[in-house]
């Protein structure tokens, strides 16, 4: 079946700094997939555009959205097979009424299960449950050369290690089968708990190490002793006994940012002025119960919320450290970040477990922590400093957030990067599959 013709468009990552005119295809079928993969040139697919940077932006575009059916589902062993296309939104809106929930969500559910693969996904209960791959029964990948192959950690094992967490250079993810997690409710006890600097939160983090969700805002710019204090949110899935709402749950009043916010709105002064109040509104320990949406995925409450960063767009700074080296290295980041006087309006920080054996997956035993700029001036100068420090201490950038990275940075932090992009030339010797950021960052 021949390749649907391109619709010509200018396409950008969510933090809508890189753009790139480019041809978007949309196949509906395996045939349709195939036609494309021997018509065009290089290609890279894309699902919903949530990855922050340029990792789904090419000259040709291959858009997964038509490739959304659920194939099927084994209710004993709570195996769900979809095509790549279907979203974590699709996934919920079917499965939670039926008891079950996904084993890892990230940030926001507006993400195509291709995506979640492509980027090996973690959420809020890495230190106990991994990341996305790591509860994937199978994957069918159609390679560089249009054979398709099935490849899980048993079988096919080196497609599988370099295709989660590859962003998309393997090949086009098919279908993959997902184990979804038994719930009773739609709900979430939720814990908040506040600390008055960095050392406090990260005691705060180990201290709850068997929470199954955990997840910290962090005030990056508060200096002195109150450098790093922060707001700890720990969640647990209601039981049957504690929620009258069970496993339905009405949906929340929606925002929508209708325009960009103008330059001047976001800057140092905002943002402490925004992070004072916030602290101070959880002045004591309080548990709640809330629906699934409001604990997992907040921003998806504010439709384009992305807009907010003005015209030129934001900028993400995901990192990782080791654990040995997470407090001293996260401090330093937050002192040169208070230095500079730049505001970060949303500074995440996380403890993940253990990582796995993907190639290029992002988690290490350790902390993370992500930062949101707005694009200024000397923003990715001021990226290339921390930089060094992330390198110093044995860190490394997330490649789904990431939009500035040098081939280098890469190169040194990314340990099997070298064996990936072996892999991934002896598996597409014409370089099919390309990106903006394969090309940056010389994959």
């Amino acid at each position: 079946m021949d390749c649907p013709s391109g619709r010509q468009m200018r396409i950008s990552g969510w933090g809508r700094y890189a753009a790139a005119e480019a041809r978007v295809h949309s196949p509906d079928s395996q045939g349709s997939l195939n036609g494309c993969l021997f018509k065009l040139d290089s290609l890279i697919p894309r699902g919903l555009g949530r990855s922050y940077g340029d990792s789904s932006l090419n000259s040709d575009v291959i858009a997964t959205g038509r490739l959304d059916r659920m194939l099927a589902f084994d209710e004993k062993e709570g195996l769900l097979k979809c095509q790549s296309g279907v979203s974590l939104a699709e996934m919920l809106d079917v499965f939670v009424s039926e008891g079950w929930f996904l084993p890892v969500a990230p940030g926001t559910k507006f993400v195509s299960l291709g995506g979640a693969i492509a980027s090996d996904i973690h959420g809020k209960n890495h230190h106990r449950e991994g990341s996305f791959s790591d509860h994937l029964a199978s994957v069918e990948v159609m390679l560089p050369n249009g054979e398709v192959t099935a490849c899980s950690k048993k079988e096919n094992n080196e497609l599988f290690k370099a295709t989660c967490g590859g962003m998309g250079l393997t090949g086009f993810i098919l279908n993959a089968t997902l184990r979804m997690k038994k719930i009773e409710t739609a709900f979430i006890k939720q814990k908040t708990l506040r600390a008055g600097n960095l050392d406090e939160i990260m005691d705060l983090f180990e201290g709850h190490k068997e929470s199954s969700y955990s997840v910290a805002w962090i005030d990056c710019l508060a200096g002195g002793g109150r450098l790093g204090r922060g707001i700890l949110m720990l969640g647990e899935h209601a039981e049957r006994d504690e929620a009258q709402g069970g496993l339905s749950l009405k949906g929340g009043y929606k925002l929508n940012i209708p325009f960009d916010f103008p330059g001047l709105v976001l800057n140092s002064f905002t943002a402490k002025g925004f992070n004072a109040v916030y602290y101070n509104l959880h002045s004591r320990a309080h548990e709640s119960l809330v629906g699934y949406d409001k604990f997992f995925f907040p921003l998806d409450g504010i439709h384009n919320w992305n807009r907010i960063y003005g015209s030129r767009g934001f900028a993400q700074y995901p990192f990782v450290l080791p654990k040995e080296a997470g407090r001293e290295g996260c401090r330093r980041i937050l002192h040169k970040i208070g230095a500079s006087g730049r505001g970060a309006f949303l500074a995440v920080l996380k403890l993940f477990g253990r990582g796995n054996e993907n190639l290029l997956s992002f988690p290490m035993e350790g902390y993370t922590l992500a930062l949101d700029f707005p694009v200024t001036r000397n923003l990715f100068k001021f990226f290339d400093e921390m930089d060094e420090i992330v390198l110093a201490y044995g860190g490394r950038l997330y490649l789904t957030k990431d939009v500035r990275m040098s081939g280098e940075m890469f190169r040194k932090s990314y340990i099997d990067s070298a064996r990936f992009m072996e892999y991934k030339h002896a598996l597409d010797k014409a370089g099919k599959f390309r990106s903006l950021q394969s090309r940056r960052l010389g994959i």
